[in-house]
């Protein structure tokens, strides 16, 4: 019995402080630092990802970012945004939640559509163009507005802006949304609907207010959650979900999709 506790603490050691290491030396690879530079210094200009809206007016265009959180919050989580345009349109619209500014916690266009978050490089999640996109979109835009917690934001367990991203991921199955292990609150599901789809649309999860749940899905795989902290495996893209750096294993970087 010993040797099996001592495996067990090797194994929960390993899943727990690895991920946190090289998340680590992921930060200090960009240069960011516990101290120092204040948010508003940091950078937040275009990372060059996004199409150029006005080159691609006649093409509809949906995208899905994410990037590590801002200060310390980004060595264990990330923050999501959903840029789309209709064709004949040049400008995107830019959906998030953040938890400043007023009672409403959806914003629209604060930042430049593939912007540095806050000195951090994001992440592309899904990227789809022409028709499809184009299908898309009204339903992204249904989703918008049908998000239940409008006014109401918590860093953990959520809602916050994964469980917003996540939600939009849920009521369009056709956005194939994969979000990353650490993306904390994607899972957040109200104790009255414990049981329903995972971010992806596809696949069923259930989960106790984002603090203790299971996920198996088309795009997650299996994914276990307690206490925020996600551990599972991709069998599609085979990798492992592990918590603070999201996956381990084969990029799965979204294909252009049109």
């Amino acid at each position: 019995m010993s040797y099996l506790k001592a495996l067990t603490v090797v194994i929960v050691c390993c899943v727990l402080l690895l991920p946190l290491w090289q998340s680590y030396a992921k930060a200090m690879q960009r240069g960011d630092t516990f101290t120092g530079q204040s948010w508003w210094g940091t950078r937040r200009d275009s990372a060059g990802m996004a199409p150029d809206a006005v080159k691609f007016r006649q093409t509809a265009i949906v995208q899905i970012y994410a990037a590590p959180a801002y200060g310390w919050r980004g060595r264990v989580a990330v923050h999501p945004w959903i840029i789309f345009k209709k064709a004949g349109e040049t400008q995107y619209s830019r959906y998030e939640v953040t938890r400043w500014g007023d009672e409403n916690v959806i914003r629209l266009n604060r930042s430049i559509p593939d912007g540095y978050w806050y000195g951090a490089r994001p992440s592309l999640l899904a990227d789809h163009r022409g028709a499809a996109a184009e299908a898309m979109i009204p339903r992204i835009e249904a989703a918008i507005k049908s998000y239940p917690y409008p006014q109401t934001y918590r860093a953990w367990p959520g809602p916050n802006s994964n469980t917003f991203i996540a939600h939009i991921g849920r009521e369009v199955p056709a956005l194939k949304l994969d979000m990353p292990a650490n993306a904390i609150g994607k899972d957040y599901r109200a104790l009255t609907r414990p049981i329903g789809l995972p971010p992806s649309g596809k696949g069923v999860q259930v989960s106790l207010l984002g603090v203790l749940g299971f996920t198996l899905g088309a795009e997650e795989g299996i994914e276990v959650n307690v206490l925020g902290i996600n551990v599972g495996v991709d069998l599609t893209s085979p990798a492992l979900r592990l918590p603070f750096i999201g996956r381990f294993g084969y990029d799965d970087a979204p294909k252009n999709e049109s």
